[in-house]
């Protein structure tokens, strides 16, 4: 299970959205500041992300919690965001080039190209479907495993105690 801390910001019925801070690994890497992905994320900055999560605990809105999502989930829908576009424009490149040379067209590389294209589009077409497939499936969803306990400041206090008296 891969986990995560977030705060929870608006509870409806079994469901939750909560607020978790993007993270880097470039802390921990030896190579540190003299890599692109951490020059990327200096210039991207940290953002927080915000995502519909099972409420299984019935966590309330300010509470801090642990989330967490299985790697099946995780590594399905990577392969589906990653991998099929990228084997359908391929496979679709090559059959739209071997079909130009069987048929001896001219323009092999814009045949290539129009059927990459079109690998392109059914994938996403694809991809789409698969989405509206596992968007309720829990088995893809993340959970709030776990409420942490609060350091006796929640986020309403918080802004409540900044806001000035009239």
């Amino acid at each position: 299970m891969i986990e995560e801390t977030a705060i929870v910001t608006r509870c409806e019925g079994e469901q939750a959205w909560v607020k978790a801070q993007r993270k880097t690994a470039c802390g921990q890497c030896q190579v540190n500041k003299g890599c692109g992905t951490a020059v990327l994320a200096s210039v991207v900055g940290q953002k927080a992300s915000h995502m519909r999560v099972l409420n299984s605990v019935q966590a309330r809105e300010g509470e801090t919690v642990v989330i967490g999502l299985h790697e099946s989930a995780m590594l399905s829908g990577s392969l589906a965001v990653y991998l099929v576009p990228l084997l359908s424009l391929f496979l679709f490149a090559v059959t739209g080039k071997v079909l130009a040379e069987q048929l001896m067209i001219s323009a092999v590389e814009g045949v290539s190209i129009l059927f990459a294209v079109i690998g392109m589009l059914l994938a996403i077409v694809w991809l789409r479907a698969f989405n509206r497939r596992i968007a309720n499936d829990s088995r893809y969803q993340p959970v709030i495993l776990q409420r942490l306990p609060s350091s006796g400041l929640t986020a309403a206090s918080s802004i409540h105690a900044v806001t000035p008296e009239p």
